[in-house]
């Protein structure tokens, strides 16, 4: 089991840029995959970014491709995300999820991440 805990969300105004953080209950294996979700409301969770966590390879949804990054921290076992940019329709909660299958790829499916945070709140104003 590992617990993870988001942090950094908050109040911005569009244009602005805000850092979320994910910090694991220990160590991160090098075979997981971090990822990033959100949810609007009323909207479904959707896939935002995902990192391996020993290689760093990266992938990202289309509509952040640009002004989001996803990085890490193996000693601090520590995964960010840099939001730069931003526009009101990112306004959502924001979730960080391990995904320990060792899969080749990076997976944007949500049901196939195993531990999840609870999730911060970013909101962008117009």
């Amino acid at each position: 089991q590992v617990q993870l805990a988001e942090s950094g969300g908050g109040l911005v105004q569009a244009g602005g840029s805000l850092r979320l953080s994910c910090a694991a209950s220990r160590r991160i294996f090098s075979s997981y995959a971090m990822g990033w979700f959100r949810q609007a409301p009323g909207k479904e969770r959707e896939f935002i970014a995902a990192i391996r966590w020993s290689a760093g390879g990266t992938k990202y949804a289309d509509s952040v491709k640009g002004r989001f990054t996803i990085s890490k921290d193996n000693a601090k076992n520590t995964v960010y995300l840099q939001m730069n940019s931003l526009k009101p329709e990112d306004t959502a909660v924001y979730y960080c999820a391990a995904d320990r299958s060792g899969s080749t790829w990076l997976r944007t499916s949500l049901e196939l991440y195993d531990y999840w945070g609870q999730g911060t709140q970013v909101t962008v104003s117009s």
